[in-house]
């Protein structure tokens, strides 16, 4: 089995080591795929073992010529077309079979048995422990027909009574019917019971139908009911009855194979530890089930059977499929950045020769809400703060819709800013705010805070030196329908500040954030002397400034708090320091509040803006 696996170029998954002494679990690397690891714990011995649960490690993968999967979907999207043609990925790889064991059971009795068997049943993720049997549905109005009706069949049991209807005879009844003379009989029967109560019969009497394929742009496509796409698992029954009667023609697909036609069944599937294992080797609660049923008619219709659970491409996680293709001990890049139908990859050199690998699963594991996957090639480095995206898979179109806070914004990520991590911070913030409140919010971008605000202070004043991410604003705004309450200006941070406290506008403004990390708190010396052409008794705003920054210092609130005592040229700046997130390693994003004091508004230290 160990050979199936060379397709794996790398396979970092842990091999847990179990205790009895205790209850850890310890995860030590696997140095070789034949080498098995041996540990000592208090005087008992245990090997490794591959974990519970559905692995990649585990099963077997299904031979070339194996017929099932061929009326399987190959789930491969709507997008298909779109990815590049140069990634080659083999989905059929990722097919693993499982050997499982599982109780059949009346569908009527199945809830109860599900709670009478939990603990014994099988628990892995997504995969329901009750599996239905295709075609294995019978319609109550035919079990209604089929049941025991005269006073002849009082004493009958249901295996005499379903063999009377289906097959024209019982044990006992001497020879049964031809085909034909028992089909005619069956059409009288129900005609004169009436034939609307079963008026499936012209239906399920007629032959098989072969499903016909449709050409759509050339191309032949079988039509299948319901969405294979979403199909990532199958079960199927490993059975052979030696039935000889074929019912197919009159009772549909399935009945023919079974020998004896039972009604609606579900299959309990039980844990993976009972794999072919007999009745006798189950555990006692199984065991007094099947004790029961067999003092009872529906003996027949209880029984432990062999099933096959195949799991597709489609069910196996983005982290672990990445982790058996990527070389062994690579860090897998499991964490994307989500903006609109936008996958925002940052991926590390060692990534780079992967990067279309990469991107295929992760447009895979998470369609159809990602249609786009980009990776940043560039730092920002520009006054607009664009970045530099490469578009891994996926449509190539960057302009997306992004709800956020209950807002609609319409972004371009080739021309405007967005942070989707922010959003907590920008919702942390807004709580600060009140209808009383007018706001000035600096390097606004698209609006996200200017926009959220507008819902609840008096009047929001939004400025960004980005002509384009002015434009979205004006646009979001409009969708929006909060145009009348915001007020947009496309100018330098500096200029702005200058601008709006030098007009009458500026005296009610109690609000002020600057959030752009990496200049905002150089831009703070803008205040200075911003009140020198009022009188000092004047009836003034001092509003609460936020302000945003990076730092890479050994003590990041110290230095920021230091950066903003220089730009303000004053010392006694009382400031509210408090950590967003680490944005890298040793690099801290920090807010600082304070209201801006009033030997800094009337500072004659000012600066000329151009």
């Amino acid at each position: 089995m160990m050979s199936k696996l060379s397709f794996f170029r790398a396979n970092s998954l842990p091999f847990p080591v179990f205790s009895r002494c205790s209850a850890r679990l310890i995860h030590k690397p696997n140095p070789a795929p034949k080498t098995l690891i041996l540990c000592v714990f208090s005087g008992n011995l245990t090997s490794t073992t591959v974990p519970y649960g559905p692995s990649l490690l585990k099963g077997k993968k299904p031979l070339p010529n194996d017929l099932r999967l061929a009326s399987i979907d190959s789930h491969r999207g709507k997008f298909e077309e779109s990815i590049d043609k140069d990634v080659l990925l083999d989905e059929d790889e990722f097919t693993r079979i499982f050997e499982i064991s599982a109780v059949r059971v009346p569908a009527k009795d199945c809830f109860a048995l599900e709670n009478r068997l939990r603990g014994h049943l099988l628990n892995w993720p997504r995969i329901r422990n009750i599996a239905r049997v295709p075609g294995d549905e019978v319609d109550e109005e035919m079990m209604k027909l089929l049941g025991r009706e005269t006073e002849e069949d009082e004493g009958d049991s249901v295996v005499d009574s379903v063999n009377r209807r289906i097959r024209g005879k019982a044990e006992g009844d001497g020879e049964r019917l031809s085909s034909v003379l028992h089909r005619d009989q069956l059409a009288r029967t129900f005609n004169s019971t009436g034939y609307l109560k079963f008026r499936n019969l012209a239906k399920i009497s007629r032959p098989k139908r072969k499903r016909k394929a449709e050409k759509v742009e050339g191309k032949e496509k079988v039509k299948e009911r319901g969405n294979r796409r979403n199909e990532f698992a199958v079960v199927e029954v490993v059975e052979d009855r030696g039935g000889t009667e074929d019912f197919e023609g009159l009772l549909g697909e399935g009945y023919g194979s079974r020998g004896i036609w039972r009604g609606s069944t579900r299959l309990l599937l039980l844990d993976e530890k009972y794999s072919g294992e007999e009745v006798q080797d189950l555990p006692e609660t199984i065991k007094a089930l099947f004790a029961e049923v067999k003092k009872t008619d529906a003996s027949l219709s209880f029984e432990l059977v062999k099933c096959r659970l195949t799991l597709f491409y489609d069910y196996w996680p983005m982290n672990e499929v990445l982790e058996s293709l990527l070389p062994k001990g690579m860090i897998v890049p499991s964490a994307f950045e989500m903006v609109g139908h936008i996958a925002h990859l940052n991926l590390r050199d060692e990534h780079l020769p992967y990067k279309r690998l990469i991107a295929k699963v992760v447009l895979d594991k998470n369609q159809p809400k990602i249609q786009t996957v980009v990776n940043k090639i560039d730092p920002i480095h520009n006054d607009f703060r664009t970045m530099q995206l490469e578009v891994l898979a996926g449509n190539h179109s960057l302009v997306t819709l992004v709800v956020e806070n209950g807002l609609r914004f319409h972004v371009d990520l080739a021309r405007v800013y967005w942070n989707s991590k922010l959003g907590t911070e920008r919702q942390r913030l807004l709580l600060g705010f009140d209808h009383n409140d007018v706001v000035c919010d600096v390097f606004a971008g698209v609006g996200p805070i200017a926009l959220a605000a507008a819902r609840i202070v008096k009047r929001v004043y939004a400025n960004d030196l980005n002509p384009h991410a002015v434009e979205y604003m004006e646009q979001n705004s409009v969708v929006n329908k909060l145009e009348k309450r915001i007020e947009v200006f496309n100018m330098d941070g500096r200029r702005f500040i200058k601008a709006m406290f030098s007009s009458d506008k500026g005296q009610k403004v109690t609000q002020v954030v600057m959030n752009l990390p990496k200049d905002a708190a150089e831009s703070l010396d803008a205040f200075r002397g911003v009140y020198n052409d009022r009188q000092r008794d004047e009836d003034l705003s001092f509003p609460t400034i936020h302000v945003y920054g990076f730092s890479k210092a050994p003590d990041p609130e110290f230095d920021f708090h230091e950066r903003i005592r220089i730009a303000l040229s004053e010392v006694a700046v009382d400031v509210k320091m408090r950590k967003v997130r680490l944005v890298a390693p040793g690099k801290w994003m920090l807010c600082a509040s304070f209201i801006l004091p009033k030997s800094v508004a009337f500072s004659r230290r000012n600066i000329n803006c151009v």
